[in-house]
């Protein structure tokens, strides 16, 4: 330990549990409160979601990936806090019925708050705190603007559950019904089957695979739609490694919000590193401490010198900052996509991805699925165990000349064709390390990075006039239309935005295919429906000029190992 870390604590904590705290409509809402066992009053720290107050006591792990409150001790002992975590109706020991984040949900933040602020232990300054759901309810503690609320620091928080996280692109997505099973069982079982456990009726789990289209009931848990009523300043952290969960929530967050905000995206490759992350108190106490400190003790600090974005950029590894997202500075450069083969990869078609204007004899690449050896998905069993490229179409550039930093949100341009009335396209960006010569004859694949993925469902190809920008097409969800089998269209795809440096001698690798796997793609999935039988065509000629469109910065020299 640190000699910081090891000096003797500024004060003493007392923890009460369960606190109960009455709604408007009778119903109680436990909390556990932890405080300076000191007079006087201070500043609270507030955290709401499902994942029961009992958790806090679990040992810091990623093996449990819902005790996401942070340092909870540190803040009250050492940095004069209090910390007010409550379980959401009709979780833990909160009466009620959970109901996902609905409107019952939302205005109990309101009301728990203003309690908190007049308890005589609260000096009137409340924030927001917390990971993942808690900082879906952070957005809503904004929306709905308790006075006593000073500030939000949404940590890895979506903003847009059906598109975000539920429904990409419109494609249904396993993880959402998957996380409720797993909160009700958390919330019901106990050792030796104790029957203490709390119930939650609801088939909340049945309301995500029903509600196919975005409808009411997925715009009443929306916070995307209300983030201009924030009044209170926002820091919002992003991880570019949450790119099907979280990350376009954090940004959209950073640019929608009316009042004071700040944007920072961390390099956490996955769900496991954007977790671990905020378990330590050294990322609280450069990151987040400074941010309470300001809004919730009113320290000088300088806190609004700090840049307004802080990306930080894969493959550099190094911290870039900005007064902007996305960044002016970058530069839109079109990839096209060629069946020229580019001889670096074994995959469905091995294409080409090149900044050639395409011929007008550019023609097509079909492909008919499902592949006979796809298993589990669009995973191939290769000779390095699940392989991930070999049954899907590739476009690949050459090796690149120099260095190439991408920065900012990515759209993919495809002139698609069916034999189906739908067709579903899943895009993973990845850079492609060089490979030996003696690798590639033993017909071993590359070793590479995914840096980003997209996703569309052609049905739900109609745009959202409003919502849609040149560089975010954003899509209604409300109107599916079937293509025509044989006729050609134009689709946009977002892929969700990142920050990478792409060095001189990798290359720039697309992959296109109608599906993905729990083998390969962590928990983020999509199940392989029954009715994808056939054959989808890309065309990408003069007439047809399929293309990724990469925002590109220059000027930045690579720091010297």
């Amino acid at each position: 330990m640190t000699a910081k870390k090891s000096r003797k604590k500024r004060y003493g904590m007392k923890v009460e549990e369960p606190v109960y705290v009455t709604m408007r409509d009778g119903v109680r809402i436990a909390c556990r409160v932890y405080r300076p066992d000191a007079e006087g009053a201070f500043p609270v720290l507030f955290a709401a979601s499902p994942y029961q107050v009992k958790t806090d006591d679990l040992p810091h792990s990623t093996l449990f990936l819902w005790r996401e409150v942070g340092p909870v001790e540190w803040y009250v002992r050492d940095q004069g806090y209090a910390y007010v975590h409550m379980d959401v109706r009709g979780t833990g020991q909160s009466e009620g019925v959970y109901n996902f984040l609905d409107r019952a949900e939302q205005r109990d933040l309101y009301e728990a708050i203003e309690w908190t602020a007049r308890q005589d232990w609260c000096d009137g300054n409340v924030g927001g705190i917390g990971q993942s759901y808690y900082a879906w309810t952070q957005w809503f503690m904004g929306i709905e603007n308790p006075p006593s609320l000073k500030c939000i620091a949404p940590y890895d928080g979506a903003v847009d559950i059906y598109r975000g996280t539920a429904y990409h692109g419109g494609i249904y997505c396993d993880f959402m019904p998957w996380w409720y099973q797993h909160v009700r069982v958390n919330n019901l079982h106990r050792a030796a089957n104790d029957p203490g456990g709390k119930d939650m009726p609801l088939d909340i789990a049945g309301e995500i695979s029903r509600r196919q289209t975005y409808d009411d009931w997925w715009r009443e848990r929306c916070a995307w739609e209300r983030l201009d009523e924030i009044r209170v300043p926002v820091l919002t952290i992003g991880h570019w490694g949450k790119m099907g969960l979280h990350l376009r929530g954090n940004i959209l967050g950073y640019e929608d919000v009316k009042a004071p905000t700040k944007l920072v995206v961390t390099g956490a490759k996955d769900v496991f590193e954007a977790h671990d992350q905020f378990d330590h108190v050294s990322y609280h106490e450069t990151e987040l401490l400074p941010f309470y400190d300001r809004y919730l003790k009113g320290k000088k600090n300088k806190w609004e010198d700090r840049p307004d974005v802080r990306l930080y950029v894969n493959g550099r590894d190094e911290w870039l900052e900005a007064d902007k997202w996305p960044l002016k500075r970058a530069k839109y450069v079109p990839f096209h996509l060629s069946r020229r083969t580019s001889g670096s990869v074994a995959s469905l078609n091995d294409g080409s991805l090149t900044t050639d204007t395409p011929p007008a004899n550019g023609g097509a690449t079909s492909y008919d699925y499902p592949v006979p050896d796809w298993k589990l998905g669009t995973v191939v069993m290769g000779q390095q165990g699940p392989d991930p490229v070999r049954g899907t179409l590739t476009f690949t550039t050459p090796p690149l000349e120099k260095d190439l930093e991408v920065v900012g949100p990515v759209i993919l341009e495809l002139f698609v064709s069916s034999t189906c009335t739908d067709a579903e396209f899943f895009v993973k960006l990845a850079d492609q390390l060089p490979q030996s010569d003696e690798d590639r004859k033993k017909g071993l694949q590359p070793a590479f990075v995914t840096v980003s993925k997209g996703w569309l469902r052609a049905s739900h190809r109609e745009k959202d006039a409003d919502r849609s920008t040149d560089y975010r097409p954003v899509y209604t969800h409300t109107n599916p239309q079937p293509i025509e089998p044989g006729e050609i269209y134009r689709l946009e795809i977002e892929v969700m935005p990142m920050a990478h440096l792409f060095r001189a001698g990798h290359r720039i690798r697309l992959q296109i295919v109608n599906g993905d796997s729990a083998l390969t793609d962590a928990i983020f999935t999509h199940q392989y429906s029954w009715y994808k039988v056939g054959t989808d065509t890309i065309h990408h000629s003069a007439k047809h000029p399929s293309r990724l469109l990469l925002p590109v910065i220059s000027g930045r020299k690579r720091k010297k190992k």
